[in-house]
C-alpha cells in the first residue's frame, strides 16, 4: 500500500499533528507514505512543502478579489499531480485544502480520471459547502440543495466583492461525485450525519472516526508548572486554549465575561497567540505559546477545569486532551462538542449561555476536580484511543483499495 496525505500544514496544529501521527503509524506498519503540505515549515522527514509563501499570498489575494477559494495555485497543483504520477499511490487522503495552496478542481479531476481511491476527512465543513467551514451560528443549510446568497461571505475564506458560492458548490458536487472510490471520514457523529445530508451521501464509504488522543503524551502529570508560567498558586484554575485569540471575537468576549463573574478564589489561564497587546484583567494569565505537546499536557494537568467557548467545532481536540489529563471540561451544547463530554466528565451548557457555564464552573469548584478525573481519563481511553482509531483509518484505506485495482490505476 502507498498513501499520500495532503494538508494545509504538517506537524503543527491539530490537523498537522493528525497527519504526522497517522504517517508515523503507517511507517511502523511498513506502509510507504508521504505528506504534501502548503503552509509553514516542517522538519518531518517524509513531508514535502509543495508551494511558496508568495504563492499562498497571491492565491489568497485572488480568492478574496474573485470570491473563489481553491481555484488558483494551478502550477503548484500540477507539481502535486506529477509527484502522484511518480509515486502511484493506492490512497490519497485529503485533509484541509482551504489554505490557498491547491487548485481543488484540477486535483479532484485528476483523482477521478485515474480512479485513485480518495479519502477526505471532515475536520470542518468546507468539503460539502460552497465555501463555509461552519454554518450553524448563521442558521444556513442551503448546502443541502445548493449554496447561494451566502450569509458568511466575509467570514471563513472571505470574499471582498462577489458571491461565487453557487459555482463552488456545483464544482465540488460534480467532482466529488465523479470519484469512483470516495471515502468520507467524519471526526464526530455530528459532522458525519451532516455529510449524509449533503452531496457526499453517495460516497462509497461514510464513517465516523473520532480524532485520536495520544495517551502516552496526554495523561495526568504530577509536575506543577504554575510558577514557571506565573500562574497564582492556591487558586482554582480555569483553563482555555485557542489556536489564536481575537479581541473582537465572541470567544474572547465570553472569557472576559467569565473573568467578571468569578471571585478571588479563581483564576483564568488563556493559552494561544494573538493577545500580546491585549489589556487583560488581573485575574487572567495569558500564555502565548506552549513549546510542545508534553508541556501542554502539564498545563492541562495543572488546571481544575477546562472551558471551551467555541460555538462551532467538528470535534474539539483540546477538550479531549484536557480530559485525558484528568481535567473536567465545560463546553457549549452545539455541533460535535457534546459528544466529548462523557458521564461524569463535565458539562455541556446551552450555546452562548456564559452564565450557565459560570454556574457549572462553580459546581466543579464545590465538588472538587478529583471526583471527575478518573472518569475523564477512562472516557478518553475508551473513545479516543490512538491505536484503535488509527487502525480504523487503515481499514477504510483497505476497503477502498479492495473496491478496485490493488495496484492503482494511474495512467498519466
Amino acid at each position: 500500500m502507498k498513501v499520500v496525505q495532503i494538508n494545509a500544514v504538517c506537524g503543527s496544529g491539530s490537523t498537522g499533528r493528525i497527519c504526522t501521527e497517522l504517517s508515523e503509524y503507517m511507517t511502523e506498519s511498513n506502509i510507504e507514505n508521504y505528506i504534501f503540505y502548503g503552509n509553514g515549515c516542517s522538519t518531518y522527514a517524509i513531508s514535502e512543502r509543495i508551494n511558496s509563501d508568495n504563492d499562498v499570498k497571491v492565491h489568497g489575494l485572488l480568492s478574496r478579489i474573485s470570491g473563489k477559494q481553491g481555484y488558483y495555485s494551478t502550477y503548484t497543483t500540477k507539481k502535486i499531480i506529477k509527484r502522484l504520477a511518480d509515486i502511484r499511490p493506492n490512497i490519497v487522503h485529503l485533509h484541509n485544502l482551504h489554505g490557498n495552496y491547491t487548485n481543488l478542481n484540477v486535483l479532484l479531476d485528476y483523482l477521478a480520471r485515474n480512479d485513485i481511491a480518495t479519502v477526505i476527512t471532515l475536520h470542518d465543513c468546507f468539503f460539502y459547502t460552497g465555501k463555509c467551514t461552519h454554518y450553524t451560528m448563521d442558521g444556513c443549510y442551503k448546502w443541502q440543495t445548493g449554496c447561494h446568497d451566502c450569509p458568511r461571505l466575509k467570514k471563513d475564506n472571505p470574499s471582498w466583492f462577489f458571491d461565487r458560492t453557487s459555482k463552488m458548490w456545483r464544482d465540488k458536487k460534480s467532482r466529488f461525485e465523479a470519484i469512483p472510490r470516495l471515502g468520507v471520514i467524519g471526526v464526530s457523529d455530528w459532522v458525519t450525519n451532516e455529510a449524509r445530508k449533503s452531496f457526499l451521501k453517495n460516497a462509497a464509504i461514510i464513517k465516523r472516526i473520532y480524532n485520536w488522543i495520544d495517551l502516552d503524551v496526554f495523561y495526568p502529570r504530577g509536575e506543577d508548572v504554575r510558577e514557571k508560567y506565573n500562574i497564582p498558586k492556591n487558586k482554582f484554575i480555569i483553563l482555555t486554549v485557542g489556536g489564536g485569540w481575537n479581541e473582537k471575537s465572541d470567544k474572547f468576549k465570553d472569557i472576559l465575561k467569565i473573568s467578571e463573574m468569578i471571585d478571588g478564589t479563581m483564576h483564568i489561564v488563556m493559552v494561544g497567540g494573538g493577545l500580546n497587546r491585549a489589556k487583560l484583567p488581573d485575574n487572567i494569565t495569558h500564555i502565548d505559546y506552549i513549546n510542545g505537546t508534553d508541556e501542554l499536557a502539564k498545563i492541562y494537568s495543572c488546571a481544575d477545569v477546562y472551558v471551551h467557548v467555541s460555538r462551532e467545532d467538528t470535534f474539539g481536540k483540546v477538550v479531549a486532551e484536557a480530559m485525558a489529563c484528568g481535567t473536567p471540561s465545560i463546553v457549549y451544547d452545539s455541533t460535535g462538542l457534546p459528544e466529548l463530554i462523557g458521564d461524569g466528565c463535565g458539562y455541556a451548557v446551552s450555546c452562548e449561555d456564559v452564565g450557565a457555564m459560570y454556574e457549572k464552573i462553580n459546581v466543579i469548584y464545590k465538588n472538587g476536580k478529583k471526583i471527575y478525573s478518573d472518569k475523564c481519563v477512562s472516557f478518553v481511553s475508551e473513545n479516543f484511543e490512538k491505536k484503535e482509531l488509527l487502525e480504523d483509518t487503515l481499514e477504510v484505506y483497505k476497503e477502498l483499495i479492495g473496491m478496485g485495482d490493488l495496484h492503482g490505476s494511474i495512467s498519466d
